[in-house]
């Protein structure tokens, strides 16, 4: 496969699942503990078994296992913009469908710059 298409299935994943990991631990403001040790620990315990965090979280880290894999592949001052920019559109997309976040002129005009430019690196 072309690390061109890896790059764009981490991006995709990793801006996809960033606002399901967001939601998922907004409920960690909450555990309160008496120390930094034991908030820790308690912090750590909130999330593994927050479902609603690991399921997201762990779909995420399997994008980074494929970035790390497409990197051997890829040059790297092309790889990590095209792949930071690709998550930071598809974020905004999908925090906009679960609607968290209205999509004002300059984040559209944000996202159509990313897409120009990586129609450009594509040709």
């Amino acid at each position: 496969m072309r690390p061109e298409l890896n790059l764009l299935f981490v991006g995709m994943i990793w801006g996809v699942t960033n606002p399901f990991v967001r939601r998922g631990s907004s409920g960690m403001s909450k555990v309160k503990k008496n120390n930094s040790f034991t908030q820790l620990i308690a912090d750590t315990i909130f999330l593994v078994f927050n479902w609603k965090f690991m399921i997201p979280f762990l779909i995420s880290q399997i994008g980074s296992v494929v970035y790390f894999l497409t990197l051997q592949k890829s040059d790297l001052t092309i790889a990590v913009p095209f792949t930071n920019s690709l998550a930071f559109l598809f974020t905004a997309i999908t925090g906009w469908m679960l609607g968290e976040e209205k999509l004002d002129s300059s984040t559209l005009l944000g996202l159509i710059l990313i897409m120009a430019g990586i129609v450009c690196y594509c040709q």
